[in-house]
């Protein structure tokens, strides 16, 4: 297999690194720059010293790809997988992480294992198979370091290499250019969040209405009509709904999530790479590894706080071969994560923390004697009922309006910590993508706190 230049380079990188004695590195590359064959290479080199190597992944879909990729590089290799012939004797295992972990105690420990989409590693699957090869050198694969909530991999990883960028990936022909289209409607600052995400049942009744819905499949037929595209939905249900609304509109569509059958699943997929199918409906199955090169078009339908998901979702748009990638965000994912080729600055520790955040604890005040209480509370003592308003999230339908992708790069950024917003009404608008409860509230307390420390100066 011919590898490219950043790929040697990478390989280089990291075997300097092992020889200095680190036992647990990570690669970063984005998405669709040939991390499989990336691990190709080093399973390979690995194997052929005598060096008993694992290659972990979490989905079937992603077996079936790093197997199709091993035996094009003629690497003898077994599987440790549901439903799959197991060779203790092959030298190198491709192993599903929820299988391996529950056959801990059967299988014999590897030298080197490999880790597919590294950022699930915190999981408590996949933290229990690395504690159990301690000996065992470990090198994580993933196009975002870090966790859902922001978190970084400095507890599971002690070294990274860096691969290339998705913009010089794009200007040298490895991806695909992209046009990039938006509302300016959707407002998510009322939607709570849980486990750094917005709550998906909310998120749900935000986007899958006819408005929505219907909105998809104008604008698919508006920017790209006639492009095989994924759209990503928020629930199952989402889903399936919006393949029921493209197949309606005479747009052959499907919909695929994890709960089905394996060979259904599969079938689903080929008929997408045939071309029979023209639109694939997922929620969180599409969003990594998959290799699918006809995917010309991701139509967003989720919002998500999460840069790694939005990551993983617009770069399974970007695989070359194509004149243009289209993204079409109905949920303004762009204003919470910016551009996909914009220039990030990854290392261990993760999203930078604000100094001096603190946990904010809503409170609401009693009209009949202005007492000040927790934010749930419904009886004061005086004994006032607050009256329970219905929570409702308001989406205005409109039109997707392509993203001048030169001027926005030219624009300060909105993050607090590179001072991009200045005026109370940038910090406002920030607070908003951010899916802030009050950023009113916390763009006058910002503001005044920057303030003070002027007059301080």
């Amino acid at each position: 297999m011919e590898l490219r230049s950043y790929q040697h380079r990478m390989l280089e990188e990291s075997r300097a690194l092992l020889k200095q004695g680190v036992r647990r590195l990570l690669i970063v590359s984005p998405t669709g720059s040939g991390k499989t064959c990336l691990v190709a290479t080093m399973i390979g080199n690995a194997s052929r010293r005598g060096k008993r190597c694992f290659f972990n992944v979490h989905r079937q879909e992603l077996l079936d790809q790093s197997s199709d990729t091993f035996r094009a590089c003629e690497i003898p290799h077994s599987f440790i997988a549901a439903n799959a012939f197991h060779d203790p004797r092959a030298p190198v295992q491709l192993a599903s992480v929820q299988t391996l972990a529950r056959r801990i105690e059967r299988v014999r420990k590897p030298d080197l294992v490999v880790w597919d989409e590294a950022h699930h590693v915190a999981a408590k699957s996949w933290a229990s198979v690395a504690a159990a090869y301690p000996d065992a050198i470990h090198v994580g694969l993933t196009a975002t370091p870090q966790r859902l909530d922001g978190a970084g991999l400095a507890d599971h990883f002690d070294a990274i290499v860096l691969g290339p960028t998705v913009q010089t990936l794009i200007t040298d022909g490895f991806l695909a250019p992209y046009r990039y289209f938006e509302p300016s409607t959707i407002d998510t600052s009322g939607l709570h969040q849980r486990m750094g995400d917005f709550v998906t049942a909310e998120a749900e009744a935000l986007v899958d209405k006819p408005t929505i819905t219907g909105n998809a499949i104008a604008e698919y037929r508006r920017h790209c009509d006639g492009q095989q595209g994924v759209a990503f939905c928020v629930s199952i249900r989402h889903s399936q709904h919006v393949a029921a609304e493209f197949n309606a509109a005479g747009i052959a569509a499907a919909h695929i999530d994890g709960s089905m059958d394996r060979a259904e699943r599969r079938a689903c997929i080929e008929d997408f790479r045939q071309g029979r199918v023209r639109m694939l409906c997922n929620v969180d199955l599409i969003s990594e590894g998959f290799d699918l090169p006809a995917m010309a078009a991701a139509i967003l339908l989720r919002p998500t706080q999460s840069l790694a998901l939005y990551l993983q979702q617009v770069g399974r748009a970007l695989r070359p071969g194509k004149p243009w990638a289209f993204v079409l965000d109905h949920v303004g994912n762009r204003l919470r994560h910016g551009l996909p080729d914009d220039d990030r600055e990854w290392s261990l520790e993760g999203r930078r923390k604000r100094q001096g955040a603190t946990q904010a604890f809503p409170v609401r005040q009693c009209p009949a004697c202005f007492a000040t209480l927790r934010g749930g509370a419904a009886v004061c003592p005086c004994g006032h009922v607050f009256e329970a308003v219905p929570r409702e999230v308001v989406q205005v339908a409109g039109e997707l309006a392509e993203v001048d992708t030169a001027a926005v790069r030219k624009r300060p950024v909105y993050d607090q910590d590179r001072r991009g917003a200045r005026s109370v009404e940038d910090l406002i608008a920030y607070g908003r993508t951010r899916g802030m409860k009050n950023p009113e509230g916390w763009a006058r307390h910002v503001h005044e706190a920057r303030m003070a420390k002027q007059r301080r100066a």
